[in-house]
């Protein structure tokens, strides 16, 4: 069994998602390039192994948030979505783990949850997607009279 213990002793393993995040960091900072393992292990500066960051390209493709293209014997990397897409992507995917009956409050407790400001950013937002139905439409103007007899 391999030792997992770090330096100082304690554990040498990532927290989980730790190494995803680092990847997609690589790839976004690309600027639109496509990115193979051998480019995003020299663009993260770190002792990691080729082979563990094709491991996660290839696990980020399988959840599909990458897209690959063939480049020479193996693939280039590009991210599906910019942070702040892949994050509305994450809070989607949680939503819709919860059953049905529970949406409501699983959003209720997300909305709880926000600071005051965030709880300001989401209610301008919400009212920028969907204005009140219930706001009568503004007053038409009155129709011009017709056939008077006056002269225009």
């Amino acid at each position: 069994m391999p030792d997992l213990t770090g330096p100082d002793g304690g554990a040498g393993r990532r927290p989980a998602g730790e190494l995803e995040a680092s990847v997609l960091a690589a790839l976004w900072a690309a600027g639109g390039r496509a990115l193979t393992p051998a480019d995003v292990q020299r663009d993260l500066g770190t002792d990691l192994a080729r082979t563990t960051v094709t491991t996660i390209l290839a696990r980020l493709h399988e959840k599909g948030t990458v897209s690959r293209t063939r480049s020479g014997r193996g693939y280039a990397y590009l991210p599906v979505q910019d942070s702040p897409g892949l994050a509305a992507r994450r809070m989607r995917t949680e939503l819709d783990k919860s059953a049905s009956d529970d949406r409501g409050t699983v959003l209720a407790r997300f909305v709880s949850g926000l600071d005051p400001s965030d709880e300001a950013v989401l209610r301008e937002l919400l009212r920028e997607a969907d204005p009140p139905e219930d706001v009568p439409p503004p007053p038409r103007p009155a129709p011009s009279p017709r056939g008077t007899g006056e002269a225009s």
